[in-house]
């Protein structure tokens, strides 16, 4: 796969897949508090290993089609350029929390299941970690 968009932030726990639950949503595949996302016509995959992001998608975040895709296209790509900047300078921004680079081009057509699922990950990154961007994330 050529464009892979990885969010494998903060896997300080990581579940054994044999006591989870798996459920099967379509392309989605979401094992409690991992949630991935694949497209192997688009070539890219999304993979949220995070704990308590599946409990905030299911309770607290919008629902999808809440947001347009457009609106969601504009802040993934402020919240992923800040996001990078600030992996790129583990001496201010904590290394633990911005493990990695999202590889996110803004001129491919994701979709709206992975526009949404990013950008809701970025509001419960913000408030789970006290985490502030440039760009507002609210619900």
């Amino acid at each position: 796969m050529k464009n892979f968009i990885y969010i494998l932030l903060l896997g300080l726990f990581i579940y054994s897949c044999a006591s989870s639950k798996n459920r099967n949503l379509g392309d989605s595949q979401i094992n409690e508090d991992t949630v991935r996302i694949a497209n192997d016509s688009l070539e890219y995959e999304i993979i949220i290993i995070e704990p308590g992001f599946n409990l905030f998608i299911n309770s607290i975040a919008k629902p999808e089609g809440y947001y347009s895709q457009e609106y969601l296209e504009n802040k993934n790509r402020f919240l992923v350029s800040e996001y990078n900047q600030r992996v790129r300078q583990p001496q201010v921004y904590n290394p633990d929390l911005y493990l990695q680079e999202i590889n996110y081009e803004p001129n491919i057509d994701y979709g709206y299941e992975v526009n949404y699922l990013l950008y809701n990950y970025f509001v419960f990154f913000s408030r789970h970690y006290n985490q502030r961007f440039s760009v507002p994330t609210r619900i």
